[in-house]
This record gives structure tokens, C-alpha cells and sequence, in this order.
């Protein structure tokens, strides 16, 4: 299983992709077009990633048995 230290070691990969692209990006007049391309790439896959993740991690909604009889269910 997961832990919520993982949050933080893919927002550092995240990171250094991102510097990556910021100083390895093609030289030329499309250069600005590139890295702001692939930063935006990196952080919207990283943030789409987290909320799935957080959405497990921590469920709003807990789920029920349909097993159990009425009067043992808590609210």
C-alpha cells in the first residue's frame, strides 16, 4: 500500500523533469513555446495524479456492507 510520503517523492521528480526541460529545451526561436509546452505537461499530469491518489488515499465516502442487517449499521 501506498504512503503520503509518495506525494512528495513524485512532486520531487516532478520538479526535476521540469528543471530539466527549463535548461534542456531547444535553442531557438520556439524555445519559450517548448518549455512552457513540457512544464505544463509535467504539472498537469503530476496534479492530475495527486487527486487520484488523494481521492484514495483518503476516501469522502466510507463504503458499506450490504450483508449486514439493518439494526448493525452505523450512520
Amino acid at each position: 500500500m501506498a504512503k503520503g510520503y509518495s506525494v512528495f517523492i513524485g512532486l520531487a521528480i516532478v520538479a526535476a523533469l521540469c528543471v530539466a526541460a527549463w535548461f534542456f529545451s531547444p535553442k531557438g526561436e520556439n524555445q519559450t513555446t517548448w518549455r512552457s509546452s513540457l512544464i505544463l505537461a509535467f504539472i498537469s499530469c503530476y496534479l492530475m495524479w495527486f487527486i487520484t491518489f488523494m481521492a484514495q488515499l483518503h476516501p469522502l465516502i466510507e463504503p458499506r456492507r450490504s450483508t449486514v442487517r439493518d439494526g448493525f449499521q452505523h450512520e
